[in-house]
């Protein structure tokens, strides 16, 4: 037997990044993942032990809880996206690199195929029922009919919007991880074609059916609707990278953004970030086909705030491989 304490706090386990990554997956925020993991923890403090269970298998009451404060979290947020301004993105999980055997929750998850950004993108994409069903039962082998107690439907309506939501993603069919090297080096000449202004040589780099997606709230300067298509894309990024101090900062940042090589800019010092449009952001990339196929451009400062803008010290992310574990059993 555990102690509850152990059963969140042990970052030895993966039980604990496993909790972590259901929350993360249904409520889009790492914020909301870990408010969920200290409500539950709340509701069992005067609980004592539980039973440990096979990490694979959410069928004790600490998994149970955070399956449903991250449904109630789920559901709740679905009604607050609808008054966001423009395009909804997952709070990034931006890491410097990812130790062969971390024991770092955050980057645990991160390992994950199904948390890749392109692939979050178009989970929380779904209606807040559809991706309760699909991440509840094909991650974590939830019974419908259990799903079905959360979400106040029948075990067949439970399995409809799995299924749903299964169509869905496969029709988006998200690009899939590649290795960390393919897609750092793209990545460094996208912003060597930036920093010459080569809109050609920029426009090489990208898939002919490449799309920006922003996330802004508002409360920075990004595109309020995704823009797709190779020309629209190269002079969108041009244009944004106009609006620093220089075409490629200075300080600019290698880093990993769910567990893939993406950027952070720093931005500038400026309060008014409509005046000094220079934002603090953070860039990740899909690849498809050896090219650029999807950028996610995050500059709401609310999602940004673990984010720090110091000056690196880590290795460069072309010494950085991905891969490896695997902490879900599908690949969207």
């Amino acid at each position: 037997m555990r102690s509850v304490e152990e059963a969140f706090t042990a970052e030895s386990g993966s039980r604990h990044a496993r909790l972590l990554g259901l929350a993360y997956r249904l409520t889009g925020s790492i914020t909301d993942a870990e408010a969920v993991l200290r409500q539950a923890r709340v509701r069992f403090a005067g609980g004592g032990d539980v039973a440990d269970s096979p990490a694979h298998c959410p069928e004790d009451g600490l998994s149970g809880a955070v399956g449903e404060l991250a449904v109630d979290r789920a559901l709740s947020g679905a009604a607050r996206r609808e008054h966001y301004v423009g395009p909804w993105l997952p709070e990034p999980i931006v890491t410097l690199e990812v130790p062969a055997r971390t024991t770092d929750p955050l980057e645990r998850i991160t390992r994950a195929e199904d948390v890749r950004m392109a692939a979050l993108r178009v989970l929380q994409q779904l209606t807040p029922e559809q991706r309760i069903a699909l991440v509840l039962h094909e991650n974590f082998e939830v019974p419908f009919e259990e799903i079905a107690g959360m979400l106040g439907c029948t075990a067949t309506t439970a399995g409809q919007y799995a299924s749903r939501a299964r169509r869905v993603m496969n029709e988006a069919r998200p690009p899939r991880r590649v290795p960390a090297t393919e897609q750092h080096e793209l990545v460094e000449a996208m912003l060597a074609a930036l920093a010459s202004g080569d809109e050609w040589r920029l426009a090489r780099l990208l898939h002919p059916h490449v799309s920006v997606h922003g996330d802004s709230d508002g409360k920075a300067r990004t595109a309020l609707r995704p823009v797709h298509g190779r020309d629209k894309v190269t002079r969108f990024l041009l244009s944004l990278m106009r609006k620093y101090p220089s075409p490629t900062p200075s300080n600019v940042r290698s880093v990993l953004v769910n567990g893939d090589p993406g950027l952070l800019l720093p931005g500038t010092s400026s309060g008014d970030v409509f005046r000094d449009s220079a934002a603090v952001r953070v860039v990740g990339f899909a690849v498809r086909d050896g090219c650029v196929a999807e950028i996610h451009d995050i500059v709401n400062p609310d999602k940004l705030t673990r984010i720090s803008c110091s000056p690196p010290t880590a290795e460069p992310l072309s010494a950085v491989e991905t891969g490896g574990m695997s902490e879900s059993r599908r690949s969207w």
